[in-house]
């Protein structure tokens, strides 16, 4: 049988790069691993990482199509982050004037729970260690 280890990065292309990054840094927290222009493509590649694990590469493209996400389209449905307290979380994101959707409690874990959406609309969620 294959051996997985990890999941090693979760790639996300933006439509607005600054935009993007600074929400991903500035609000999410993400430290900046390295940051390329790629001229050929007039392409950034962003890498990102959450303390020491490398985990998102934001990449971003001249006029890249719109994904639809909801109604619940095909694909990945959202990206989830663990986080100890939910409470607080919820309040940094009110602080930060972020819309989120109401905390939930998952019905099989009992653990709180809510999603949001980065600047291009990409489900996210937080979800109680």
């Amino acid at each position: 049988m294959l051996k997985i280890n990890k999941i090693h990065h979760i790639a996300i292309i933006c439509s607005n790069y600054e935009v993007s990054k600074k929400f991903y840094t500035e609000i999410l927290g993400f430290t900046i691993q390295q940051e390329v222009y790629r001229e050929e493509r007039d392409s950034y590649k962003l890498d990102l990482a959450l303390g020491n694990n490398y985990c998102i590469e934001l990449f971003s493209f001249p006029d890249p199509p719109a994904r639809i996400s909801r109604p619940e389209a095909a694909g990945l449905r959202h990206l989830a982050f663990e986080v100890d307290s939910i409470e607080e979380t919820f309040k940094y994101f009110q602080s930060q004037n972020i819309k989120t959707e109401p905390v939930r409690i998952d019905e099989f874990t009992g653990k709180k729970f809510f999603f949001f959406e980065d600047p291009d609309n990409l489900p996210l969620e937080f979800y109680e260690k």
